[in-house]
């Protein structure tokens, strides 16, 4: 068994050599390091382990895949990865949805809890010697007792991020039309028809939606422009749901008062873009209303060793006993290639 492992997080292959057994060949590449996988790497694998989402998995990637069985993507979002192109060639892709939902949604409250209070402000203006010992004197300092905090897309990290700020005395809202019927009952959230109803009625706002083309530049011109005035936007899913450009525009509108992007459009961050630009140069506009992490959401060192546990896990289940653990492209996929290597 060959198992090529595509921009690994670690040195040592020491938990896959564990799972996948002291017979499997482990090959670590880094292709932002060293540029595009080798062909003869694509080919020689028997499945493959992708990390990041910064780098394709093209069709031109998958038609070079001679054996593999199975992309295992160490991580939530699969945008990057050509689903159709796999499902062709009978390759499944599994994602990992559940390694890090703990700290995504912490930080997720997180941000939202800085910008509530002013954390970041704060500290900033105090070590910058900007203000004098005043409370007053940072923006959208207010009472999260009461406020709404709306949730588009309640999946896993959406509802634990819900039940947080519940914890805080919010009153929960959600827009989600995948979601059962029933579920706001069962949870005694208010769920709303429509994005624009949501928008409308949210002192916060937290995407948690995959990125797909549905949900891109999901919060835009349309959506922003209903929103209801000082609205706090939040987001830990993926930077293409936002519209950089309209969010500039509804901050400096005060349509938005503020938001805490952990995930952006172009990563690393663009700082060519206006309002990334003004960010970077501190201009007073903007000063207190945005904070950025750098896609951060998913870390910690316990969430890292469990991504690498489970992602490996799905390989080698599925090579070596045929079972298959959140395949994202199931619906595609007309006749798997034979899962089991002995099979082959």
């Amino acid at each position: 068994m060959r198992i090529l492992i595509v921009e690994p997080q670690f040195a040592d292959p020491d938990m896959e050599r564990a799972i996948l057994g002291p017979e499997a060949e482990i090959v670590l590449y880094s292709a932002i390091r060293d540029g595009p996988v080798p062909r003869a790497e694509l080919a020689a694998c028997d499945g493959l382990i992708h990390y990041r989402s910064r780098n394709a998995i093209t069709r031109a990637d998958v038609e070079a895949m001679e054996r593999c069985r199975i992309v295992a993507q160490a991580g939530v979002g699969f945008n990057h990865i050509d689903l159709v192109a796999c499902a062709e060639r009978g390759i499944p892709v599994c994602n990992t949805p559940d390694y890090g939902t703990t700290e995504v949604a912490d930080h997720t409250v997180a941000l939202a809890l800085s910008l509530v209070r002013g954390v970041a402000a704060y500290n900033d203006r105090l070590r910058r010697r900007a203000i004098g010992w005043d409370a007053m004197a940072v923006p959208n300092i207010r009472r999260l007792r009461g406020a709404t905090f709306g949730v588009v897309g309640l999946g896993r990290i959406g509802l634990a991020a819900a039940l947080r700020m519940k914890g805080f005395e919010c009153e929960i809202a959600f827009h989600d039309p995948y979601l059962a019927p029933g579920a706001e009952r069962a949870l005694g959230f208010r769920r709303t028809e429509t994005l624009a109803e949501l928008m409308a009625t949210s002192d916060i706002l937290s995407v948690n939606t995959p990125l797909n083309a549905e949900t891109a530049g999901l919060i835009g011109p349309a959506s922003l422009a209903a929103a209801k005035p000082g609205l706090i936007l939040v987001n830990t899913a993926r930077g293409g749901t936002i519209d950089l450009d309209a969010l500039e525009a509804a901050l400096r509108s005060g349509q938005v008062a503020a938001a805490g992007l952990d995930v952006l459009p172009r990563e690393p961050l663009d700082y060519a873009h206006p309002l990334l630009a003004a960010w970077e140069r501190g201009e007073t506009w903007l000063d207190g209303r945005l904070i950025v992490t750098p896609h951060a959401a998913f870390y910690s060192p316990d969430s890292i060793t469990d991504m690498r546990r489970i992602v490996t896990e799905t390989a080698a289940n599925y090579l070596t006993r045929g079972v298959l653990r959140a395949c994202v492209n199931a619906a595609l996929l007309a006749e798997p290639r034979p899962a089991s290597l002995s099979a082959a």
